[in-house]
């Protein structure tokens, strides 16, 4: 079987010599580099092993490529590419610069980089689009056969992007999970993971739009597990749209996990009786009492990832009472038969343990072997019927409920509880759970019922639009800059620091208004002085910074020394320092995400991705959804926002 990303009909790939690494280790210190600098360090160390390509992004763009080997048998291999983009050759001064993934996320402030760094595993289809194979090579000097640019291309397996001063979003992984020759998207995050680790990256973050089957993943994996699925790796709440916060986000998970099985049956069953078919289904499997909707949907995902092979389990094999015991299995069999007829008088409600012990003692003398049975009997199958059993939050009792599953199971004969040899009923198949799963995302998650519009029911909906409203989610790195040796700087003992600066404009107004950017570990030989400090740290930011290009470093905030007092002894290995200097080339440069206020009407007041209106009067910016224009909607010509259009009325009624 070939490789899905097979390059080898190119001229240049079959001449071999080129190097391949192993996927599963590939960005791991040590593969193919030692990573102990910073983050451009890194980068610049990471593409010293890779081929430089000619042409493959348009002119003056620097791109390097990776063979990476998946598995040898059968064999599937990808590329990987760098893309360094700079932004001399992409934008023009006339353009605003801005990163709108570092707007939406919430790092507006951050100063725009020189740099860009793209990191692509391209598909099949992306590379036929961007490649003719058959006619040129990747280094083919003609720049006319290059029509496309990998960049811009859509379909990717993965595309991430870094700022070179080591912020970046992961853009797009497109995962598959059916075959030998893909890859799911598990192994696309562990590789992003690793990459992003290994080179030092301080934050990333990302859209998640991830969907399986229609389902939206951080709403079926927030009630499941109280995290979206990126949460396996570490991402978190980064910044939800609508105004929405952490706290919010976190009491709407809260609010929906926490949604009482018993209830939500109860009031649905009236209407569909499939989702009480699907509850009794995955209760009979568990080995514990679900109680919330989060039990339940967190048991069904990790069921899914635990189907054998042949994809399927019993999923109603006997209970049976353990007969290692003092009591024959005959007397076992009989309280249980009595225990049952006790619960059955109960009318499927829940009772007290006690009150069970006491109906099934008119039958049973032997308390001893009452109390065994009822200890061994939570959760178990009898007959047709599930005995449940949990603890009563409020009492703090333990209650048992009888729980009839012969709809769930039909035309099947009563077990013998003792009877391990009894054979299953019947399978639960992967395909059937994920049509389970998907069942109960439609009928509870997403369709708004009106039985589910009152009550303890009425946070669904609400907790809902909540989540899925929260898109954005930033993994941190590195929360400071590691203070590990740095590889350009000498053999000799070292000393580094973190530093940033400030202009003279900025540092006057109103008492450093304005974020400053980002620490910068500052690496300097134990013998350095200040004056050679202020050089190698404007050399920094003018290499990270496009409107530092210019900057030169004048003074360092609260520290009073001279140019030639050693660094060493004045100030402490890790101390931050922020340094005061003048900047004169700014021209054209706008380090916001964009002209215009916003002040919405959901409590947002920066730009967030969503679709936004602009008063025509005020000039402020309000999502369309919070003024309720349908997004099916064209955006009006004019609009006036509620405040503007209470003024126009007062004016107009006065005499």
């Amino acid at each position: 079987m070939s490789s899905y990303l097979d390059l080898g009909g190119c001229r240049k790939r079959r001449r071999g010599g080129e190097k391949v690494f192993k996927f599963k280790t590939f960005g791991e210190n040590g593969c193919p580099v030692e990573f102990d600098g910073s983050f451009r360090d890194n980068v610049k160390a990471l593409v010293e092993y890779g081929h430089l390509e000619v042409n493959l992004c348009g002119n003056g763009v620097f791109s390097w490529s990776f063979q990476l080997e998946v598995h040898r048998h059968p064999p599937l291999h990808v590329v990987l590419f760098i893309v360094e983009e700079q932004i001399q050759a992409s934008s023009s001064s006339s353009i605003n610069l801005h990163c709108k993934h570092c707007q939406y996320v919430g790092w507006g402030h951050h100063m725009m980089c020189n740099k860009k760094y793209h990191f692509l595993l391209p598909s099949k289809d992306t590379v036929a689009a961007c490649f003719n194979c058959d006619e040129t090579s990747f280094d083919d000097p003609n720049p006319e056969k290059g029509k496309f640019n990998l960049v811009e291309l859509k379909g990717h397996i993965m595309h991430g992007v870094f700022h070179s001063n080591g912020f970046g979003h992961l853009l797009c992984v497109n995962g598959m999970e059916m075959g030998s020759d893909q890859l799911a998207g598990y192994q696309i995050m562990e590789f992003w993971d690793r990459l992003c680790t290994g080179l030092q990256a301080r934050k990333v973050s990302l859209n998640d739009s991830s969907k399986k089957r229609g389902m939206e993943l951080r709403l079926l994996y927030g009630v499941a597990y109280g995290h979206p699925w990126f949460g396996r790796w570490g991402y978190k709440f980064g910044r939800g749209c609508y105004g929405i916060n952490q706290p919010i986000y976190q009491k709407a998970i809260e609010a929906i996990q926490g949604i009482p099985l018993c209830l939500l049956n109860h009031h649905l069953s009236i209407s569909n009786n499939d989702i009480s078919v699907i509850f009794s289904r995955y209760q009979a499997l568990s080995d514990h009492s679900m109680v919330t909707l989060g039990d339940l949907f967190h048991f069904m995902l990790e069921l899914r990832s635990r189907l054998p092979k042949e994809n399927s389990i019993d999923s109603c094999n006997p209970a049976t009472v353990e007969t290692n015991c003092r009591w024959s299995p005959k007397r076992v069999e009989a309280a249980t038969r009595v225990i049952v007829e006790a619960l059955k008088n109960a009318e499927f409600r829940w009772v007290s343990r006690q009150e069970v012990r006491d109906a099934a003692r008119a039958y049973i003398g032997d308390t001893g072997l009452l109390d065994f049975v009822l200890k061994s009997l939570g959760n178990h199958i009898v007959g047709n019927y599930l005995v449940r059993r949990c603890l009563n939050p409020v009492t703090k009792v333990l209650e048992y409920c009888l729980e009839d599953i012969s709809t769930v199971f039909p035309n099947s004969e009563a077990l013998i509880i003792n009877n391990s040899k009894a054979k299953p009923r019947c399978k639960i198949t992967k395909v059937q759970l994920m049509k389970d799963i998907a069942y109960l995302y439609k009928h509870i998650l997403k369709d708004q019922k009106p039985t589910l519009s009152t009550g303890v029911f009425s946070a669904i909906p609400m907790a809902t639009r909540i989540i899925l409203d929260t898109k954005f989610l930033v993994k941190e790195y590195t929360e400071e800059l590691s203070m590990k040796g740095n590889s350009n700087c000498s053999n000799g003992k070292t000393f580094k620091l973190l530093c940033t600066v400030i202009s003279k404009s900025d540092e006057i107004d109103e008492e450093l208004k304005k974020p400053l950017p980002p620490y910068e570990s500052v690496c300097l030989k134990e013998n350095a002085t200040f004056d050679e400090l202020k050089q190698e740290v404007q050399k920094n930011f003018r290499e990270v910074y496009w409107r530092l290009r210019s900057f030169v470093v004048e003074t360092i905030v609260n520290l009073s020394v001279k140019g030639l007092d050693l660094v060493m002894g004045s100030v402490e290995m890790g101390q931050k320092l922020v340094f005061i200097g003048s900047n004169e080339d700014q021209i054209g440069m706008d380090d916001g995400g964009g002209s215009g206020i916003v002040d919405c009407l959901c409590g947002a007041k920066e730009d967030d991705g969503e679709r936004l209106i602009s008063c025509d009067i005020c000039e402020v910016w309000q999502h369309t959804r919070c003024v309720r224009i349908p997004n099916n909607e064209e955006i009006p010509h004019v609009f006036l926002c509620k405040q503007c259009e209470e003024k126009i009325v007062f004016l107009s009624s006065l005499p």
